[in-house]
């Protein structure tokens, strides 16, 4: 019997065209070959063979390096593109910066009043050059009221022009708003991070899986198991795990039994003290909380909603077979956790609703922004005064035990630990 290996790594597995090459590869070789070949053969007479073949060879090098080289996923070019970006498109200090949208609409607004009477004086000189503009009754009466546009007039008309396309593109990311990549957050909980791309998240907690026997054990794994292979393809989904330090006279309040007319309250404070102090001791005032959140593409908002409905109702009941409690998460929810992830040294509470964006004329990111960031070290990025740092783990292993995970957030440190999922197409 023939046996066929497999590989661990189905990511490293390209697709060939000829001569166990890549479509890549073969478009960089032959770029390669365009390149060197006509350099050997125009300086071979003057510099000689060994010279002439050297020099080929050196001007061939960068593509055999861009056809080869990749890491983590990505080809030469699209690492090159990053550092590019990184280091020189784009700023590496953002501070916190907010635009009123009332102003901007105002702004805005005088910009489009003047730019429409510079076009259509521009127009109006244009109709006069006509030399047929004679014929209409109305031209000869306005003749010389069609002067043409000033030198000033068409700078300025150049400005606006340019004003109107920059608005129109893609804005780079220059302030602390920009930076955090989402467009709209609605009251419903549905994130629009791109133009076609709208998410929710459902927020799920424990169970009682280490205390559970071996079948307990073995029947909630494989519930998850199916759960995890319910998505199809064209659902990204991202399950994340946040340690995170919360303010702990705030979070006391919480827990604080509150007095009542009757001979209990010595009681009530003792049970609370006692709270209070368990809460001093352990894990060093973190809080643990798990969300998932799923992605689709949508041509709208009201394809999206309807779709994520039904995933999100989809969710709910695997996690009620599961045995754990789960809950959707509405808009004011999901802007709470980005504020307190990204606002770790203030410590401030998290004040909004929906009536503040047409009360005072901010972006919901206004309320979650931090200071500021600061992303020119290679090691590590600054957010306020929190120091942070971003590590890639790919795991290749066939067999992974379910301890792992656990290790990982036994670690008594704000953390953040974000789980991919994408289902492999399959012929």
């Amino acid at each position: 019997m023939a046996y066929v290996p497999v590989p661990k790594d189905f990511s490293k597995i390209k697709t060939k065209l000829a001569l166990n090459l890549t479509k890549r590869q073969i478009i960089c070789f032959s770029l390669a070959g365009i390149c060197g070949v006509p350099v050997y053969l125009l300086t071979k007479a003057g510099l000689g063979t060994d010279v002439a073949a050297t020099l080929m060879i050196i001007v061939m090098l960068p593509f055999f390096f861009f056809a080869m080289y990749e890491k983590d996923g990505f080809p030469a070019e699209k690492i090159l593109l990053h550092i590019i970006r990184q280091k020189f498109l784009r700023p590496g200090i953002r501070f916190y910066r907010s635009q009123n949208l009332y102003d901007r609409i105002i702004e805005y607004d005088k910009l489009e009043k003047e730019g429409a009477w510079l076009e259509k004086k521009a127009k109006e000189a244009r109709e006069a050059r006509n030399p047929f503009h004679f014929l209409k009754k109305a031209d000869r009466k306005n003749k010389k009221q069609k002067t043409g546009l000033t030198k000033e007039e068409k700078k300025r008309l150049k400005e606006l022009r340019m004003i109107k396309a920059e608005n129109q593109k893609k804005r780079k990311p220059f302030t602390a708003q920009d930076t955090i990549p989402y467009k709209e957050i609605y009251k419903d909980g549905i994130c629009r991070t791109d133009d076609n791309y709208y998410s929710k998240m459902v927020q799920f907690y424990d169970i009682n899986y280490q205390l559970a026997q071996n079948d307990d054990k073995a029947a909630i794994f494989e519930n998850y198991c199916e759960f995890l292979n319910s998505f199809d393809s064209s659902v990204e989904v991202q399950i994340t795990f946040l340690n995170q330090q919360v303010n702990f006279d705030e979070y006391a309040k919480n827990i604080d039994i509150p007095e009542q007319d009757d001979c209990f309250n010595d009681i009530r404070k003792e049970y609370s003290d006692m709270l209070k102090m368990q809460l001093s001791k352990g894990n060093n005032g973190l809080v643990k909380t798990k969300y998932i959140t799923f992605s689709i593409k949508a041509d709208n908002l009201r394809n999206a909603k309807s779709r994520l409905e039904r995933i999100e109702a989809s969710v709910l009941n695997n996690f009620k077979v599961m045995g754990a409690m789960a809950e959707p998460l509405n808009g004011v929810e999901r802007l709470k956790i980005l504020h307190d992830v990204m606002n770790m040294d203030t410590k401030e509470s998290f004040h909004f609703h929906y009536g503040m964006v047409a009360k005072t004329g901010l972006q919901t990111k206004d309320f979650i922004a931090p200071t500021g960031f600061d992303f020119r070290n290679d090691s590590y990025f600054r957010m306020g005064q929190t120091f942070g740092c971003v590590s890639y783990l790919q795991i290749t292993s066939p067999e992974l035990t379910d301890k792992l995970l656990a290790d990982l957030l036994d670690l008594e440190e704000n953390l953040i630990i974000n789980m991919h999922l994408r289902q492999i197409f399959r012929k």
